[in-house]
């Protein structure tokens, strides 16, 4: 954009905070709403959902619940996540966690069929992915992960080249902490958007009050409601300790009932989740579904028996009717909502769309 502007952001989630450190960036004044008392996860349910997800970046993968378009624009973010980790981790700050080494399919014996029904979907397409499902077989998954093996034989087992995962929390902190030009308001609530206007309710009071931008845009997930005909959906994962198991790559069960992910971190972490519950209850995870999500990450990964339960998260992701992400840009005001389950995946090529519009129409 050729001159700096006076930019309100709705919102300190992972759009609101990747959007903010762009914009500062290229030297426009942000100020950012949000209604977190602080910028660090609460792990309540209350907070950005971005800190609750694993961070799996797996464009093919998610083509069993997703259209090619997403799967494309995946691949375009999994490069552009890659360059923002790499400036974000510049000396002397300490490097992020982001890994490309793959991913894994995986399925017991018995459920091969569902299997073959995700893997025809991804190789069946029209598009010329980046790259393809490599079949593995017993020998080759062992020498990939030697913690995988089945608890009723070996398992199907398919490698998906250049996807990879990214630290969720460590990221969302970053982008943060390193837009030190912008100013960020916690505890303040949007309640109504419009474009080159922040309706924002401050802390303590029941009146908002009216704030004149440039422009404005609007990133508040489940909380954009009723500007636009967002839904929760129900997410839950699992933290666990698990020294001694070592996993490489992020591991994605196929499952006729369950879309179960197992996402290493460092520090002998493991992140095991999938749930999707169409509810906009934020309670804490409930015992049937840690119990289910637990014994199918089990069921793949022995090692985890030991494993000791660090935190049990939930959160809402923001769907849209279509469950396709929007953006939607008009002169002063720009929203980006419908991220579902695609958040960390689509994030960074969402972004650059809109920016893309909004340098379109200042121009």
């Amino acid at each position: 954009m050729a001159k700096p502007l006076r930019i309100g952001v709705a919102g300190a989630g992972l759009l609101g905070r990747l959007l903010t450190w762009q914009l500062s960036r290229q030297g426009h004044q942000v100020s950012v709403f949000d209604p977190a008392t602080t910028p660090s996860p609460s792990f309540d349910g209350q907070g950005a959902a971005g800190f609750t997800a694993a961070g799996m970046l797996s464009p093919l993968a998610e083509l069993d619940a997703s259209d090619p378009d997403v799967a494309e624009l995946g691949w375009a973010a999994i490069e552009r996540w890659q360059q923002i980790v790499s400036t974000l981790s510049t000396p002397p700050e300490a490097p992020l966690h982001f890994a490309r080494a793959g991913s894994l399919l995986v399925a017991h014996g018995s459920d091969g069929g569902a299997a073959r029904r995700v893997l025809d979907r991804i190789e069946s397409g029209a598009r010329p992915w980046p790259h393809q499902p490599q079949r593995l077989d017993a020998p080759s998954l062992r020498e990939l992960e030697p913690s995988l093996h089945g608890s009723s034989g070996p398992l199907h087992a398919w490698l998906l080249p250049g996807e990879g995962a990214i630290c969720t929390v460590g990221t969302l902190k970053r982008l943060q902490s390193s837009a030190a030009s912008a100013h960020w308001h916690w505890g303040h609530r949007v309640t109504t958007v419009r474009p080159g206007e922040l309706c924002v309710q401050r802390p303590g009071k029941t009146v908002s009050e009216t704030l004149q931008f440039d422009w404005v845009v609007d990133v508040r997930g489940a909380g954009a409601r009723p500007d636009l005909p967002v839904r929760g959906v129900r997410g839950e994962v699992i933290w666990l300790h698990a020294p001694g198991m070592v996993l490489h790559r992020p591991v994605r069960l196929l499952h006729p009932r369950y879309r179960v992910y197992l996402v290493p971190r460092p520090g002998d972490l493991v992140i095991v989740g999938a749930s999707e519950i169409e509810s906009e209850d934020r309670s804490p995870p409930s015992l049937r579904s840690t119990v289910e999500l637990l014994a199918a990450a089990h069921s793949i990964a022995p090692a985890l028996a030991e494993a000791r339960i660090l935190k049990l998260d939930s959160n809402l992701r923001p769907a849209l009717p279509d469950n396709r992400p929007l953006v939607h840009v008009e002169n002063g005001l720009t929203r980006i909502n419908g991220l579902y389950r695609h958040g960390w995946l689509l994030a960074p090529a969402l972004v650059d769309q809109a920016l893309a519009h909004m340098e379109a129409l200042i121009a």
